[in-house]
């Protein structure tokens, strides 16, 4: 079978590094969903105004190659503990295929790009191919109770994150509302570094909303200490 893409996904992310580990995470963090051509047309969305949440097929396509063995080692247990990759939530799988669930947002219906959809709480880069669009219903996707394997049994350590004020102004200046600005120090109290690094020393880059984030990270707080052009 071959698919190609219904819709391109638009967020702040220009790279992978930072991007939320699962959908709902961040739920304050914005996207746009913008459908191809051939389905810029409201009759394809018609209703779908009568629902809260999507889930959303899409492509890994920033992970160009294969995958190299059936075990991964999720963030969640360190970075060195492996599972199967088909008991994770692993980028790298044979087909490279994800899926989040999404909240709408609002539908923007009239646009020179035809119906976009808002949404909140994506984990997806920005030019992500997405390769479906189907609306969350509770009766059946809702499962209260149910287990959720070695998740349930790591709890995920928040950072506390710092913005100097005069960083906050020359992000202001560039543009960005307080709605960016809080999606950006949620999207850091994640712990965007591969969970196997830990030098307080090192700084780190992290493309987001046009701009290079820089950070550094000691004892459980993150200090942002610089912006640069993205």
């Amino acid at each position: 079978m071959e698919i190609e893409p219904i819709a391109i996904f638009h967020s702040p992310f220009g790279s992978k590094f930072g991007i939320p580990k699962q959908a709902g995470i961040v739920k304050q963090l914005r996207g746009e969903i913008v459908l191809e051509s051939a389905y810029r047309n409201a009759d394809a969305l018609r209703g779908i105004e009568g629902f809260d949440y999507l889930w959303l097929l899409w492509g890994f396509s920033a992970n160009k190659h294969g995958t190299t063995s059936l075990m991964v080692r999720p963030p969640r247990l360190g970075g060195n503990t492996r599972v199967g990759v088909f008991a994770s939530r692993s980028p790298f799988r044979p087909n490279r295929l994800g899926l989040s669930s999404v909240k709408i947002e609002r539908i923007e219906w009239e646009s020179a790009r035809g119906p976009v959809i808002h949404v909140l709480g994506a984990d997806l880069m920005d030019g992500t191919p997405i390769y479906d669009i189907k609306p969350y219903v509770t009766y059946a996707d809702c499962h209260v109770g149910a287990r959720s394997g070695f998740v349930d049994e790591h709890q995920w350590q928040k950072l506390e994150v710092e913005i100097p004020e005069e960083i906050r102004r020359q992000l202001v200046r560039k543009g960005w509302d307080e709605g960016m600005l809080s999606s950006l120090e949620a999207v850091l109290a994640e712990d965007p570094r591969p969970q196997y690094q830990h030098d307080a020393e090192k700084v780190y880059g992290m493309p987001f909303g046009g701009v290079d984030v820089k950070f550094c990270v000691e004892r459980g707080r993150l200090r942002v200490t610089g912006i640069d052009e993205d």
